[in-house]
């Protein structure tokens, strides 16, 4: 974010992780921002200065360097571009539904749904916000692209939403039922394990015993 051009403060930059970087990659918590700042400093790749301020706190701001801005735009422009991870924790459940009560899943996949148009509309309102301010037109292209990206997740939760319908008026079978061929298998108790094992060593030692006899 300092690439962007002005000077920020910790509080700034977080701000502004919370108004764009939240809705495609995460927003940092204050100790990540100022550990990761003073890092920069000492790398080289940016500088502070303290600014005053009549009535309140002085404040520290950063600006990035000529150094620290060759190395953000050598990194998105060289380092290998890897495709994003899903770790996607509410299709998971809807994976393992067969544990699930329905009516639960249901309030689960709703839940999400709404989230998804929450953030939709966030989004929005922030991509809204960035294309009219200057310097910020990338930043803006993005926040619209996360604003399809939350309405193509709200859109297909909905989808599930339906083919759970549709499940319910047409059931399958589903693993809840013991597969076939388990019906009455018992986990064996330890005293069993034992004696199958005694027996095992006796079987294995009679085939030296008789060599013996015959010798």
């Amino acid at each position: 974010m300092l690439s962007l051009g002005r000077e920020r403060s910790g509080y700034d930059l977080k701000k502004e992780a919370d108004r764009s970087l939240r809705f495609f990659y995460w927003s940092p918590s204050y100790s990540q921002i100022y550990g990761e700042l003073k890092r920069l400093e000492r790398a080289g790749f940016a500088t502070s200065r303290v600014e005053p301020a009549e009535g309140a706190r002085d404040r520290r701001v950063y600006s990035i360097t000529e150094r620290g801005r060759e190395a953000v735009a050598r990194w998105a422009g060289e380092a290998p571009v890897e495709p994003p991870v899903l770790k996607h924790g509410v299709m998971l459940r809807a994976w393992l539904g067969h544990l699930m009560e329905p009516g639960r899943l249901r309030e689960v996949l709703e839940l999400h749904r709404d989230y998804a148009e929450r953030m939709r509309r966030e989004a929005a309102a922030d991509a809204a916000r960035a294309a009219e301010t200057p310097g910020l037109t990338y930043p803006a292209l993005v926040l619209r692209w996360s604003e399809r990206h939350y309405a193509a997740e709200r859109d297909l939760t909905q989808r599930m939403l339906d083919d759970l319908d549709e499940l319910a008026r047409h059931p399958r079978e589903t693993p809840r039922e013991t597969p076939r061929g388990w019906r009455g298998w018992r986990a064996p108790r330890a005293q069993e394990v034992s004696r199958g094992a005694s027996r095992a060593a006796r079987s294995a030692s009679m085939p030296s015993a008789r060599a013996r006899s015959d010798s």
